[in-house]
């Protein structure tokens, strides 16, 4: 089939929903951004890294879906060893950028890249292939051992950087394909058995004592107002004062004008979105975003084969949780994580990395019909 064919199977109305919500979020990062006490820095370089960041992540969709997903999946545990690689790239001197005593930048010069995003896009890839193989064999043990040591290296890795919103991202990705893979439930309550006596070794020889305080605010904001609970306070103030209509792009809107969210920009873009444009815009917001996740779920359906469709599946949890997470955080009923909100954050690694996703999801579904691209 010729290029013009291939164009013509594109799933169109998934593009626009990223497009529109891409255009939202500038406006959002604008807003947030273009006050006069904002000291993060010029409201136009943020407009034109994001812009910079969207061109890139295009190409990177547009690659990705040139290329068939069947013979990237030949290539499976190449791609499952460079992706290790470069979460480790962290750590080579003079490339690796720390923030907040986190390791999880690398510097390339024109731009700061974050490995572990990219790397979800990788680790769906080989992921969806390892099930695909041992579709068959999901019922023993050691079977569901296999499983945990293929994704083990890149939990400790991003363990160490610390990361714990991308350890969780990893994990519900993982999960969510295999739980679609055909897994017996029996593991399925093993598993929730296992979560509950995790959590407390969890919390007392792996979180570090500020993940633990974000978690204990989370719980109760007001034990610590102007520190930890200091964001979600002002972010659930920020949505209030918004009101139905919200207040528009005035100086009224008084939350985002003065500077009072931190991270508005950023993690919190939701909330000015919620206090500039109210309840009905932010509510318009979640329903674009139920669409993109709705169109996910259509495409992995109409996938000719099962690692198609894992692929997709892979994709859809990603975003489902970074949805829900992002929003939850916002709203005070989930801890901050520092988890962007697809499309519509500043973020430049994050936004091409849901592009590159958007890229895997558009190359499963232009082959629905066919072998490969000839």
């Amino acid at each position: 089939m010729d290029a013009f064919k291939y164009i013509k199977k594109i799933d169109f109305t998934l593009l626009f929903v990223v497009l529109t919500l891409f255009t939202i979020g500038l406006v959002a990062i604008r807003t947030a951004t273009n006050i006069d006490n904002f000291v993060a820095g010029d409201s136009s370089d943020y407009m034109i890294k994001q812009m910079l960041a969207f061109a890139i992540g295009t190409v990177g969709m547009i690659i990705l879906m040139s290329i068939d997903y069947q013979m990237l999946g030949q290539y499976w545990i190449h791609i499952y060893v460079l992706c290790l690689l470069l979460l480790m790239t962290v750590w080579i001197p003079g490339l690796g950028v720390a923030n907040k005593n986190a390791l999880r930048w690398i510097n390339l010069g024109f731009v700061e890249l974050q490995p572990s995003e990219i790397v979800k896009i990788g680790f769906i890839v080989v992921f969806a292939k390892l099930l695909d193989k041992r579709k068959e064999k999901l019922n023993k043990i050691t079977d569901i051992l296999i499983l945990i040591a293929f994704i083990v290296p890149f939990l400790i890795l991003i363990a160490a950087q610390p990361d714990l919103g991308q350890s969780l991202i990893f994990i519900v990705i993982s999960a969510g394909m295999i739980f679609t893979a055909g897994l017996s439930m029996k593991y399925i309550y093993g598993a929730i058995v296992g979560v509950a006596v995790g959590v407390p070794l969890l919390w007392n020889f792996y979180m570090l004592d500020y993940q633990k305080h974000r978690i204990i605010t989370y719980l109760n904001p007001t034990l610590d107002p102007l520190g930890e609970g200091y964001h979600t306070i002002q972010s659930i103030t920020t949505i209030g004062s918004g009101g139905v209509l919200g207040k528009g792009f005035s100086a009224e809107n008084t939350m985002t004008n003065l500077n009072y969210l931190p991270a508005q920009w950023t993690d919190f873009i939701f909330s000015v979105i919620a206090e500039t444009t109210g309840f009905v815009g932010a509510s318009i917001v979640v329903i674009i975003l139920g669409l993109f996740l709705f169109r996910l779920i259509k495409d992995a359906r109409e996938a000719k084969d099962e690692y198609g469709t894992l692929i997709i599946v892979g994709v859809f949890f990603m975003f489902l949780f970074q949805i829900f997470e992002n929003i939850g955080m916002t709203m005070g009923i989930m801890p901050i994580t520092g988890i962007t909100l697809p499309f519509l954050s500043y973020g430049g690694s994050s936004l091409m990395t849901n592009l590159m996703a958007v890229g895997l999801v558009l190359n499963v579904y232009i082959r629905r019909h066919y072998i490969s691209f000839e």
